[in-house]
Parts: structure tokens; sequence; C-alpha cells
């Protein structure tokens, strides 16, 4: 029988990410953190809008609205304010006043300064998973257009409400919000299941693809170990500064993932996505590949690889 891989692949050299690839994913990167910094500067916006108002610093004490973006401001996260009482609040807010603000002419630029200056801090830290979650829309748009094309419908889970949906024709943004997956495969229902901390691993893994429906999938499937077809590692980060590193974490969770099926008797699918793979990496998975270490591999960056490798998946 054909390895699945080689329907894509040729040798390790195939997996390699080329420069075409590493710009464009630069630009997607860039285009997104534009597109996720928006509502911080229209906050700025009202914000500065608002602080006008105030004839001194002070004064800003007396405008309510305002209130939680001068906590911002002061430096105090989303996050840290859950946890601080109104007495530090307000100590903080007057801090931020006595010290900075009042010693400028223009206050509320330096208001709205400082306020994006923790607002950018927030976005910086989303930011260091956008190229997984860039990866997982991805990969989501290509098997939705995979089952499109062969005419199957299929159900998603809301990754915010939890609540599964059948298959429409109003589905252009579901990729945004996407957790699960589910269709059928000649009759046979297939879930594909995003981040899970799997119980035989006791680690998170990004893909795990299920022989049952959304149903089953809820009551529990995922703590029996055949109840598992496919795990996959997806690796979404086009830097190939730190591409090594991904790689080193993926391929340690795909040997321990292998290592407590393999106790468990049970021998589900091992597959890699990423999108920088540099030359050594493609080599390592080329032998793991050859060996049957891993079962499919492909760059994300490149559309037929990850059309063909999407495709594997579904019929799986």
């Amino acid at each position: 029988m054909r390895k699945p891989y080689l329907e894509h692949l040729k040798d390790s050299k195939s997996l390699v990410t080329t420069y075409e690839a590493r710009r464009a994913g630069f630009i997607a990167l860039a285009l997104e953190k534009n597109r996720r910094a928006t509502p911080f500067v229209e906050m700025a916006r009202s914000l500065k809008a608002a602080a006008s108002k105030a004839k001194t610093p002070m004064d800003l004490m007396s405008i309510s609205e305002i209130r939680p973006s001068l906590l911002t401001a002061s430096g105090i996260s989303d996050k840290a304010a859950n946890h601080l009482e109104e007495s530090y609040k307000q100590e903080a807010i007057l801090g931020l006043i006595r010290t900075f603000l009042e010693p400028q002419v223009n206050f509320v630029e330096e208001l709205v300064y400082r306020f994006l200056l923790t607002r950018g801090e927030t976005l910086g830290g989303s930011m260091r998973n956008v190229g997984g979650s860039l990866a997982q829309r991805q990969l989501s748009r290509a098997i939705i257009s995979w089952l499109g094309a062969r005419g199957e419908g299929y159900s998603w889970m809301d990754s915010r409400t939890k609540v599964w949906t059948s298959f429409s024709s109003d589905d252009a943004d579901i990729d945004l919000h996407l957790r699960a997956l589910s269709w059928s495969v000649k009759g046979k229902p297939r879930t594909l299941l995003y981040n899970l901390t799997v119980p035989m691993v006791r680690n998170n893994v990004d893909l795990c693809l299920f022989d049952c429906d959304s149903e089953h999938l809820l009551k529990g499937i995922f703590k029996n170990p055949a109840g598992y077809l496919a795990l996959g590692e997806l690796k979404g980060g086009i830097d190939p500064a730190g591409a090594d590193e991904h790689w080193k974490t993926a391929r340690t969770a795909l040997v321990r993932i292998q290592s407590s099926f393999t106790k468990l008797k049970a021998k589900p699918k091992l597959f890699f996505i990423g999108a920088a793979i540099e030359t050594k990496m493609a080599s390592e998975m080329w032998t793991m590949l050859k060996k049957g270490d891993l079962h499919n591999a492909a760059n994300l960056t490149d559309q037929l690889q990850l059309a063909s490798i999407t495709r594997w998946l579904c019929s799986l």
C-alpha cells in the first residue's frame, strides 16, 4: 500500500518552507496584528475625546465612564484588576495622575499614550499565540472546503458557547471560533477536536480525530484509547528562529503519544503540520515517516500539501 505522505512529498526537501512562503507568512501575521490592534486604537480615540473635557489631570477622576481606561493607563491589566480591591485601584489611578499626568502640559496625550502602552502589552501577549490560531483556522477552512467539495455535510462546535451547529451555507467565518468538527466517512462518524488534554498522555495535543459522532464525544470517548483514530501536532509559527524549538516540542509530544498508546495496545495515526520547517527538521521528519513513527506530515504553507493531508485526514 502506498504510504499517504508520498501523495504530496517526494523527499525531505519537499517539506522545507520556501522564502516566498515565509515572506507571505510574516505579512499575514502583520495584517492580523493590525486587525487585533484596531479595537484598542478605537478605544484610545474614545478615551481622548472623553478626557478632553477635563481642565486639569485631577478632573479626570470625576469622569466615571473613563475610570476603567484610567486604570489601564496606570499599568493595571484587566486580569490584575479583577484581584484588586477598590482602594488599591484608586491609589493606582492617583499615582498615574500625580506622577505622570500632572507634570505634562498636554496631559490628555500622555494619558492616551500610557493607555496604549498597557494595551500594547496585552496585544503582544495575544500575538504570541497568533501563529497557532491562524494555523488552526487555515486547517479548519481546508477541511471544510474538502467536505464541501465532496458533498459531505458536517457539524461544528463553537468555542465560545460549546454548542454544536449543523452545516449551513452561511459558514464563512466559523473558523474564527471553531473548537471541533464532525462528519461521516462511508457512513462512519468522525469528530476532530482541537487542543485536548489527552488522559493517556497527560498533555495537550493539538489535534485529535475520534471514531465517533459529536454526541459520543461529549460523553467522554476521549478516555477510551481505542476511540482515537489519529493525533497530530500543528505548529503555525513562521519565524525560522523558533522553528527548531517548535519541532523539538512537537517531536517529543509525538514520541510520548506513541509510547503511551502502545502500552495500551492502541495504534492511532500520528501526523505533523508545520509552517516553519527548516532543512534539518525536514530530514528528521522524513526519517520518522520512512520508519513509520510518523504516518503523515505536511508544510502548512504549501496548499497542495495541505489539501493532500486534509483529504487523508478526512478519509480515515
